[in-house]
């Protein structure tokens, strides 16, 4: 579980006009929903915001949602960024339980590439999918899928069965051992095995016209 701490407000005014006066103080509007209780219009100081953002723990993990001294487990659903500024302007946070199981997705993380031959001999690691939508308790969310890559030659795909997932996470997709990513030829190997085969079928070509010529003879 991560040890952030997220403040936040109650905003009295909802809808579009309550957002746009949220971010004129400063502040970061968004909703928090889930569980037995309704939906609350919230809103979050936007440099503490940021501040959560830049762990890299907010989203995907659970945190600690605070009001007046009160603290309650969220997970960060959904945070949207401005296009421009890249700067977030609403959040959505989801009430959980430790124990309570949830949908959401886990980014992938590659390791070992330098021990794969394929990659070695010049191979590129085509990643198929970022992320995977697991299902598993809120106090277990991993903050990461791990692959290792080791022995990957080249025409080779990496599948979800490959992958040990930590106890208790499961894919959401149990009907197909769908691909993660797959090692796949460079261009420039591509072009240069084209080229030496294209020699030595123009070494072919003249070793018989030389073969026909001295028949001639």
């Amino acid at each position: 579980m991560s040890d952030i701490v997220v403040s936040v407000d109650v905003r009295e005014r909802t809808g579009t006009g309550g957002a746009r006066a949220a971010r004129r103080e400063g502040r970061v509007p968004g909703v928090l929903y889930g569980g037995t209780r309704g939906p609350v219009a919230i809103s979050v100081k936007a440099n503490e915001l940021r501040k959560a953002i830049n762990t890299g723990k907010l989203i995907a993990q659970m945190v600690d949602l605070e009001h007046k001294g009160e603290r309650q487990p969220v997970i960060a659903r959904d945070i949207q960024f401005h296009p421009v500024t890249d700067e977030p302007v609403h959040i959505d946070f989801y009430r959980v339980e430790e124990n309570s199981v949830i949908t959401l997705n886990v980014p992938v993380h590659f390791i070992n590439d330098e021990k794969s031959p394929g990659l070695k001999r010049g191979g590129v690691l085509n990643v198929v999918r970022h992320d995977v939508e697991v299902r598993c308790k809120a106090g277990n969310i991993p903050s990461e899928i791990t692959v290792d890559l080791s022995g990957y030659e080249i025409g080779d795909s990496i599948h979800i069965s490959a992958v040990t997932l930590p106890d208790g996470v499961k894919p959401v997709i149990t009907n197909r051992d769908f691909t993660l990513a797959t090692v796949q030829g460079s261009r420039a190997g591509v072009e240069e095995t084209t080229s030496v085969e294209a020699e030595g079928e123009d070494a072919d070509e003249e070793e018989t016209e030389v073969t026909e010529e001295g028949g001639e003879e």
